[in-house]
């Protein structure tokens, strides 16, 4: 767990003696007077901050969290700081210093503690689930090669791509959410506003309302009647959902479902190979060992039917065979892939070809994202008129029965 964080401020001389002010959090005064002097100042005074920006930014600690960007930007800049000859301590002690995350400021402080202590940066960072297991056996890979700043910059290199990925997903599924909302907030605001407005001409019209009428109708009835009763039970509903989804089981069941969809299956499929090829090739290139590497990869790809779907080729690789030769006719993972990886295998450059292998994949979600969005726009439209077409009908019905019985 993170100790509990001050922020001080500060004043220091600098090796030229100049004076310079700022902050800076640590768990308690000695801790940020002894980072300052291994960053090359001399501290002059030093105060903690009085309570409320103090706790403000306590606070916000525990609601932020540290994302790809922030371990991308933290390792390539990191890396910059040990190429260029700094310790460990002081490299981790000015990342500390300049990021402006909250969260993965406390977590910098405890590595910096724990390496201080004697452990190595691997040792340290696994402590922490803020660093997944790639970023973690990497950084280990790093260690013993003594190649610590060059593997990270693959990480941040990772990171950075696996991030371009999820934009790229997000982006194409923002406007089908987006549109779906606004159906459903269309369809409600004219339940609950516009209907009404029609009752006393269906009371008019009298005898047996048609089927679309009657069902607009109670609609109406119950979202005007017992609507704060709808949105409570749809908040439970949405937090039971939010509970349940995290769970194996739950993933299990959907996983397969999501990827049987037309043009969204094929799309998630490629991402996760996209990942495996990529997470795979980066563990391969640090050092890692294959069946170490595939044990990690397989908990990234985010479709647990794609993961059950190594278990076999991990328990075949412990036993000696190559990883291709068990992917051979899988339905989960493209041949085109699987022979690349048999080539990359004959020539001892299996990273180099799983790298190649996950650009492509790149490309191709690329291309199903831009298509996707193409394709949907007319669709949705299409769809959103429909709703309020229908809706429309079914409050018109009734005036079209009213002017029949009229000419009768």
């Amino acid at each position: 767990m993170a100790a509990t964080t001050k922020t001080f401020t500060y004043v220091v001389l600098d090796p030229n003696g100049q004076q310079k002010k700022g902050s800076m959090s640590g768990p308690n005064q000695a801790a940020v007077s002894e980072k300052l002097i291994e960053l090359g100042y001399r501290p002059v005074s030093l105060e903690e901050k009085k309570a409320s920006l103090a706790q403000t930014e306590i606070n916000l600690g525990f609601l932020q969290r540290v994302g790809l960007k922030d371990l991308s930007v933290f390792c390539r800049q990191f890396a910059t700081m040990i190429n260029s000859g700094l310790p460990i301590v002081r490299a981790l002690n000015i990342m500390s210093a300049q990021t402006t995350n909250p969260k993965l400021r406390d977590v910098l402080n405890d590595v910096g503690a724990d390496v201080r202590g004697g452990q190595t940066l691997s040792q340290a960072m696994g402590k922490h689930k803020e660093f997944p297991p790639l970023f973690v056996s990497m950084t280990q890979a790093g260690e013993v090669a003594g190649q610590l700043d060059e593997v990270l910059l693959r990480v941040a290199d990772t990171m950075e791509k696996e991030l371009a990925l999820k934009r790229k997903v997000t982006g194409a599924m923002t406007y089908p959410i987006v549109v779906l909302v606004l159906s459903i907030l269309l369809t409600g605001a004219m339940l609950i506003f516009v209907v009404p407005q029609f009752q006393s001409l269906f009371d008019m019209v009298g005898g047996q309302l048609p089927l679309l009428t009657r069902m607009m109708v109670a609609a109406s009835d119950v979202l005007r009647t017992k609507g704060i009763w709808v949105i409570l039970v749809l908040v439970i509903l949405g937090f039971i959902h939010s509970k349940v989804r995290k769970t194996d089981r739950y993933r299990e069941i959907v996983s397969p479902i999501f990827l049987s969809i037309p043009v969204f299956g094929p799309l998630l499929q490629k991402v996760a190979i996209a990942r495996f090829s990529r997470n795979f090739g980066s563990l391969l290139r640090a050092g890692v060992a294959v069946v170490t590497a595939l044990d990690i990869t397989k908990e990234t790809l985010g479709q647990p039917v794609i993961e059950d779907a190594l278990e076999p080729v991990i328990q075949a690789v412990r036993e000696g065979e190559s990883v291709s030769s068990r992917l051979v006719g899988n339905q989960w993972f493209p041949q085109m892939m699987v022979q690349m990886m048999a080539v990359g295998e004959e020539t001892g450059n299996s990273d180099i070809m799983l790298e190649k292998v996950a650009d492509y994949y790149d490309e191709e979600v690329d291309t199903i994202a831009d298509n996707m969005a193409s394709a949907l726009e007319p669709l949705m439209i299409v769809v959103l008129g429909g709703i309020v077409g229908t809706m429309v009908v079914g409050m018109y019905l009734p005036m079209f029965t009213l002017m029949n019985q009229l000419q009768g």
